[in-house]
């Protein structure tokens, strides 16, 4: 049986950023594995990056990270991908009894299983407490188990237990964008404004390959999908003196902006769940002959669920100015309409920086605008990104290689998020954040992409944008952490090692280790033995501490690489009798 194990979820332009908590990951893969299966595939296991305009679907964004165990950048996103390679190399160790033989299952208690794969001379068995809410101690084989609510304990012997989904052994790690140096200094609005130019874009009709045709065309048949933009244009007149009125439109999506004489008068957008848009647009019209061109895209197009090839895009009508002086309404829909698809600035090829049409100078908040501008990479191997805020909507490119789709004025709603329990079934729904935040604002450009000095950086914004307000940012790693308990399964390592010899219970430990190979060890930010309180970046002593083991950490770690530190009362002394403790640690690399 094969199947297939989702990391996240995808992100949508105007939703929050979703996740998924590594403890629930864990519980279904080790559910599949207990109950049977034989082969499980994670998607995603590397996030990725929806470069140039092709995308996962309708309003997917560009990031395509999906909370992945290696991020967009490459980077191991801590604890997910450690906690995942514990399991697998759990599930490794009772390979010879589950290719041998089908489970046998039983029953221990309310919401409780217990799945044995046992032969002659091998047996391995998985434990499994499927309650959302409670903590359950079991009896299996004569001894006890402690199993968490929502877990899978892995016993590759059958007796101890080398991993348990809802315990998290592995270091986590927090990683933050921040600026970053070009050459000796700081890249700041000013400076990366200092030279740009710019192209403004003809509002409606401007090529020779434009065509009329009565009534409103679908966009994607049209277009053939070399761009994501068509023009509708059309003249309505207005007898006597300025009026106000309503345009009534009607789109499959994905996005409309209605442009007036000229003027951008409104626009329309859908959203991932429900791509088409029905809008009622106020304008003014002045006496005598108007120009209305609407500005039909989209971005990325359905590619699944029956029929998806034939759900269209673009302005379908009706389109209707309502509310006239008369009281009446005039339907545009079935006149002669003119098209033209695609810009005149992408027949020129602006996205590479060529042409001589470009202007010195940067205006802001104007619509369909070309900018282009100049810069140094970033001095280091750290993955880079364009922060974006200050930007509408449009596309993005770095020496000519589309960095993908733009739209950081796409707030995610302000409701939805809140603090995710792992336990219980898992939806894109479930775990949430960034809610009220752009959905995406930092643009992966890689490092390979790019030359040590005169790259070219081009946007065309859609809307209106202030380029002065674009920065470079380098991810880089702010800490690494490790909080381990007493009670915690023993790493695979020690379990392994002591698989032959069973003197005794390998004794947990913190291990921690910079992910660059010329990084070592520099401080250690924070160590307590007890009961710890807090997460990674946040930990604090509890009432219950050791006094060295901040010390002991620091022998053990400054300076290395990697360091392992047993979780023990050998290791600490006993601040506390009777007391299940832990350690947490938070420390930095250089």
């Amino acid at each position: 049986m094969w199947t297939e194990n989702w990391t996240g979820w995808f992100l949508s332009f105007g939703g929050a950023v979703p996740y998924r908590p590594v403890e629930d990951i864990a519980f279904s893969v080790a559910r599949f594995y207990q109950r049977g299966g034989t082969f499980q595939n994670y998607y995603m296991y590397h996030g990725g990056t929806n470069f140039g305009r092709s995308t996962g679907g309708p309003f997917i964004a560009t990031s395509y990270d999906y909370d992945a165990p290696l991020d967009e950048y490459g980077a191991p996103r801590q604890p997910k991908w450690g906690h995942l390679k514990e399991l697998h190399k759990a599930i490794k160790l009772c390979e010879d009894a589950m290719v041998a033989i089908d489970p046998t299952s039983t029953s221990l208690g309310n919401n409780l299983e217990a799945s044995v794969y046992k032969t002659s001379s091998t047996c391995a068995a998985f434990l499994a407490n499927v309650d959302t809410k409670n903590d359950a101690t079991v009896t299996f084989n004569g001894n006890s188990y402690r199993l968490p609510a929502w877990s899978v304990s892995i016993l590759p012997d059958c007796k101890n237990v080398a991993f348990n989904t809802a315990k998290i052994n592995t270091m986590a790690t927090i990683r933050r964008f921040v600026a970053k140096n070009i050459g000796n200094e700081l890249i700041a609005s000013e400076e990366i404004s200092s030279d740009w130019s710019y192209v403004s874009e003809p509002i409606g009709i401007s090529s020779n390959n434009a065509f009329k045709k009565p009534g409103l065309v679908e966009h994607i048949n049209t277009t053939a999908d070399q761009s994501d933009y068509l023009w509708y244009s059309i003249s309505a007149e207005s007898n006597g003196d300025e009026s106000q009125t309503v345009l009534h439109v009607k789109s499959l999506g994905h996005v409309l902006h209605l442009f007036v004489n000229g003027q951008l008068a409104g626009s329309a957008i859908g959203n991932a769940n429900n791509p088409t848009v029905s809008k009622d647009i106020p304008i003014t019209l002045k006496p005598g002959i108007n120009k209305l061109d609407l500005l039909s895209l989209t971005v990325g197009l359905k590619n699944y669920g029956a029929f998806f090839d034939t759900t269209g895009a673009g302005i379908t009508g009706p389109v209707e100015l309502e509310g006239l002086k008369n009281g009446s309404t005039i339907d545009l829909s079935s006149m002669q309409w003119t098209y033209q698809v695609g810009l005149k600035g992408e027949g020129l090829g602006l996205h590479t920086g060529g042409s001589t049409l470009w202007v010195s100078g940067v205006p802001k908040s104007q619509p369909l605008t070309w900018y282009k501008t100049s810069f140094d990479a970033p001095s280091g191997d750290d993955p880079i990104a364009i922060d974006l805020s200050g930007m509408g909507k449009g596309e993005l490119w770095v020496n000519g290689q589309s960095i993908g789709r733009y739209w950081p004025s796409y707030i995610a709603p302000n409701s939805g998020c809140s603090d995710c329990s792992y336990k219980g079934s898992y939806n894109s729904n479930k775990c949430l954040k960034g809610c009220g935040k752009p959905s995406q604002k930092l643009y992966h450009v890689p490092r390979s992409w790019l030359k040590s000095s005169g790259n070219v950086m081009v946007l065309f914004e859609e809307i209106g944008g202030d380029p002065t307000k674009i920065s470079f940012t380098t991810q880089v790693l702010q800490s690494l952490c490790s909080h381990v308990s007493e009670s915690h399964p023993s790493s695979i390592e020690s379990w392994s090692r002591e698989k032959s010899r069973r003197k005794r219970k390998p004794e947990p430990k913190v291990s921690l280790e910079c992910p660059h190979p010329n990084q070592v060890i520099s401080s250690i930010k924070f160590a307590s033995f007890g009961t710890p309180q807090g997460q990674c970046g946040n930990f604090r002593h509890g009432e219950c501490k050791s006094d060295n083991a901040l010390s002991i950490l620091q022998n053990a770690c400054l300076g290395f690489k990697t360091c392992s530190v047993g979780v023990s009362t050998v290791t600490f002394g006993d601040p506390c009798v009777n007391v299940v403790k832990s350690l947490a640690v938070e420390a930095s690399c250089e």
